[in-house]
């Protein structure tokens, strides 16, 4: 039978009694297995955001060049502001840039593009992969062509 802890209870009061051994240093008393798990934690739930992030850009640039006659300046602020909120986590978590090299990582973000801007736009037919470099996807002047 596994003893139930503080952590198992009440994660939020668990935290709180963590966060308050460390500022005291009684650190005989930290919950460590927990506590690397919850820090490991933090470092995971950071990739899924940017891979959020980054395929709702691209699904945008998508519809920017798969529907030229339905471009706006709407689009326009849409596609900046997405790239901004990329950018301003990259320079927050610049180990981040690590995944902009992965290629299982790249995969499966170009998929989550293509189904957002399937499922928004009806679009079809994109390439396998994404065609565009990193570079472009990311500067403010960019915009794929028809």
């Amino acid at each position: 039978m596994t003893r139930e802890t503080g952590y198992d209870r009440d994660v939020i009061a668990w935290a709180n009694e963590q966060a308050r051994l460390l500022r005291t240093g009684q650190f005989d008393r930290l919950d460590i297995e927990h506590l690397a798990e919850e820090v490991e934690d933090v470092g995971k739930s950071e990739q899924p955001e940017l891979a959020s992030r980054m395929a709702v850009l691209l699904a945008h640039l998508l519809k920017w060049q798969f529907q030229p006659a339905r471009r706006s300046r709407s689009w326009e602020a849409r596609i900046r502001a997405r790239r901004d909120s990329i950018e301003r986590r990259l320079r927050r978590t610049p180990s981040l840039k690590q995944s902009l090299d992965a290629p299982d990582w790249w995969c499966d973000t170009w998929g989550d593009a293509q189904t957002n801007a399937i499922d928004e736009a009806g679009l079809s037919d994109f390439p396998e992969q994404c065609p565009w470099t990193i570079d472009q996807i990311l500067d403010p002047d960019w915009r794929p062509e028809a």
